[in-house]
């Protein structure tokens, strides 16, 4: 089993309002408006498999941490979320990031999208 390196992934969802600002003129105005959205994150560890364990992580343990993650963001106005900056895609999955420092093993990947709109934006961390 010291050759097999394994993926663990978990989702979790929020509800959350923001405003944007855009450079679509199609969709600026409406984009600048207070308006809400479901999304949906899904984030991965990719490590060995622990001989005395025989997990990656416990998905107990990560689920606490995603826990907390989503009571950070969860029916909140994004635009007032410290460290968040523009509230967009790509700048949620950077906050999902670096709101688990200390998880381990590290996360490899963080998904956010929205399922209603068909966006989504992946995050890739290199070792």
């Amino acid at each position: 089993m010291d050759t097999f390196v394994f993926t663990v992934s978990q989702r979790f969802f929020f509800d959350a309002a923001h405003t944007l600002n855009r450079a679509i003129a199609a969709e600026a105005e409406a984009s600048r408006r207070i308006h809400g959205h479901t999304y949906h994150a899904e984030v991965w560890l990719t490590g060995p498999l622990d001989p005395a364990t025989g997990m990656v992580i416990d998905l107990g343990l990560l689920r606490q941490h995603l826990a907390n993650v989503r009571e950070q963001l969860d029916h909140r106005m994004l635009d007032d979320i410290a460290g968040l900056g523009a509230p967009t895609l790509e700048n949620l999955c950077v906050f999902i990031t670096q709101a688990m420092p200390d998880l381990r093993p590290q996360i490899a990947r963080v998904r956010v999208w929205r399922e209603a709109l068909g966006d989504s934006c992946t995050l890739e961390l290199r070792p």
